[in-house]
């Protein structure tokens, strides 16, 4: 008996460790295109529950759509109630690996078939290039399934006649409550609500529980699963915390509306086919776990609306939401960090470039209104270090270092109005430099213009040419101001702080046509910028 408790043990093992294999796989050989196909398709809530249960069936994990869907509410592409259609959607969508089980696993036991997918996919993980790497990873995961399956059975079998439904609680309410808790325990302890499915379904098929027994158990694996989220919710952003506790309260009201329907379901599914319960109770219970979800997510989606504001009630905004978007959670998914980090930016730039202008014009409140960015541009900073990428993501490493090298000329900018702010405030009341500072804040209000319609190619131009004309002009006004302090019109401290005027403006135009350049490459869909990241233009502002 011991050898099969080992046997159902590892079982168990063999399949969570097959489901994370295959989803990581599965979720690498997807990359960007599980994110682009969640923007283009989610239009409203019963779009998006549609295509959260497709994306959770292709790629096997709810986890994976879910921080998609909230890194795309956090970067403003997806509305929070989309959002709920999405992670509704993944909820039925993680009813296939039932299905899989039933059939494949328990019907057609092909756990010997897929020996030798292990080893391909174990040999093509070793040797492949890029995405045929994953694909890899995919197979072996998905053999590995089907094996954890067979030794579920193998353990299970051992226990026929010994373990029967009667030493369960019993078929009644209280009973079912009981199981209900049993169903929670077992996916608070496995993480896993499908290796909770699995071994129920296989207990079932087994004889060593009964249909309606099983039935709570599993309502209560659906309701263990929002533990897990919860706990990923800790520390996150709003946004994450309003999912969590969206997807707690959804499935709290789904287990109570499948407890209800589990009699009346039993009794049709008798009335249909007399005996299935007994015969087929697998398939039943497979069935009902599908049923309870889509009936749920049909009643929920009229409602989305409603229930967001409920939850935007219940989980107010932060005092910083905007650097509150970038939740750790994203980092499971480097693009959608990128996304947020790319929306992030964007609003920082645009308050450091009006600062920059304010300064200029001479108000006295522009620095005081930029320092909070400094502690915003850090914590992005902070976020972008934990950003790690895979070998072969080329547009997502180009669109990393865009961040980092537009983090540090953000950064050096708000240094020029934080710790020289005098330097810029001189700049209009310089006579030599009134023009060339007129001519600069016109090129800056046409780039903010610019970056704000994301039409990045002006703002490019329109900054750059601004920075190569004041780098000629230096030159120039340099000479102007030390020709007047040579004949007495401005005195030597005069003269010095003129020429610090002119250097401050040089250098703020460089790092604003910077700005602009890394801005588009990070935020441009095709990534295609006049300079690639690492090209840095060469200038003597040292």
């Amino acid at each position: 008996m011991t050898t099969e408790l080992f046997h159902l043990l590892g079982g168990i093992g063999l399949f969570l460790v097959g489901m994370s294999v295959m989803t990581d796989g599965l979720h690498g050989m997807a990359g960007g295109y599980l994110n682009r196909t969640l923007a283009r398709l989610t239009g409203g809530p019963l779009r998006g529950a549609a295509t959260g249960a497709v994306s959770t069936a292709v790629l096997q994990s709810s986890s994976a759509t879910t921080v998609a869907a909230v890194g795309f509410v956090s970067a403003g592409l997806l509305t929070f109630p989309q959002a709920l259609g999405v992670i509704f959607g993944a909820n039925l969508g993680t009813t296939i690996t039932g299905w899989l089980v039933a059939l494949l696993g328990l019907k057609l036991q092909i756990a010997d078939l897929v020996m030798p997918l292990i080893l391909v996919g174990a040999l093509v993980r070793l040797f492949g290039r890029g995405r045929l790497r994953h694909l890899g990873f995919a197979l072996a995961g998905f053999g590995l399934v089907f094996v954890g399956i067979d030794q579920l059975q193998v353990g299970m079998a051992a226990y026929q006649g010994v373990v029967t439904p009667a030493d369960f609680p019993p078929n009644d309410l209280p009973g079912r409550l009981q199981l209900v808790m049993i169903g929670i325990a077992v996916t608070i302890v496995t993480q896993s609500s499908s290796a909770g499915v699995a071994t129920a379904l296989t207990a079932v098929h087994a004889g060593a529980i009964s249909f309606e027994q099983a039935a709570a158990m599993v309502i209560g694996m659906d309701v263990g699963t929002t533990v897990t989220a919860v706990l990923a919710t800790l520390g996150g952003s709003v946004e994450t915390r309003r999912t969590g506790y969206s997807h707690v309260v959804y499935n709290v009201l789904t287990a109570v509306g499948a407890f209800l329907l589990l009699t009346p379901y039993a009794w049709c599914v008798e009335s249909l086919a007399p005996a299935a319960t007994q015969q087929h109770a697998e398939l039943v219970l497979v069935g009902f776990h599908s049923l309870f979800n889509l009936v749920g997510v049909m009643l929920i989606l009229p409602f989305a609306g409603a229930f967001a504001s409920l939850m935007r009630r219940l989980v107010p905004e932060p005092g910083d939401p905007l650097v509150d978007r970038l939740d750790r959670q994203l980092l499971r998914t480097p693009d959608v960090a990128l996304d947020n980090v790319a929306m992030v930016l964007e609003q920082l730039t645009g308050r450091l470039l009006g600062g920059v202008a304010g300064l200029i014009n001479g108000h006295e409140l522009a620095t005081a209104g930029l320092q909070p960015v400094a502690r915003q541009l850090d914590s992005v900073h902070a976020f972008v270090d934990r950003i790690h990428l895979q070998p072969g993501q080329a547009r997502s490493w180009q669109r990393l270092n865009a961040a980092i090298y537009l983090l540090d000329h953000l950064q050096r900018l708000h240094e020029r109005c934080d710790e020289e702010p005098e330097r810029g405030r001189r700049l209009l009341q310089t006579h030599d430099l009134v023009e060339p500072s007129r001519r600069f804040l016109q090129s800056l209000q046409k780039t903010m213009s610019a970056l704000a319609a994301r039409t990045f190619t002006e703002a490019e131009s329109v900054s750059a040419d601004a920075a190569v004309g004041l780098r000629q002009q230096a030159v120039g006004l340099r000479a102007d101001i030390m020709a007047e302090v040579a004949a007495g019109h401005l005195d030597v401290p005069a003269g010095t702080r003129s020429l610090e005027s002119v250097r401050w403006l040089r250098r703020v135009s460089y790092h604003v046509s910077r700005v602009a350049h890394y801005t588009a490459v990070l935020g441009a869909p095709d990534g295609m910028a006049k300079n690639q990241p690492g090209q840095e233009i060469t200038s003597s502002i040292a």
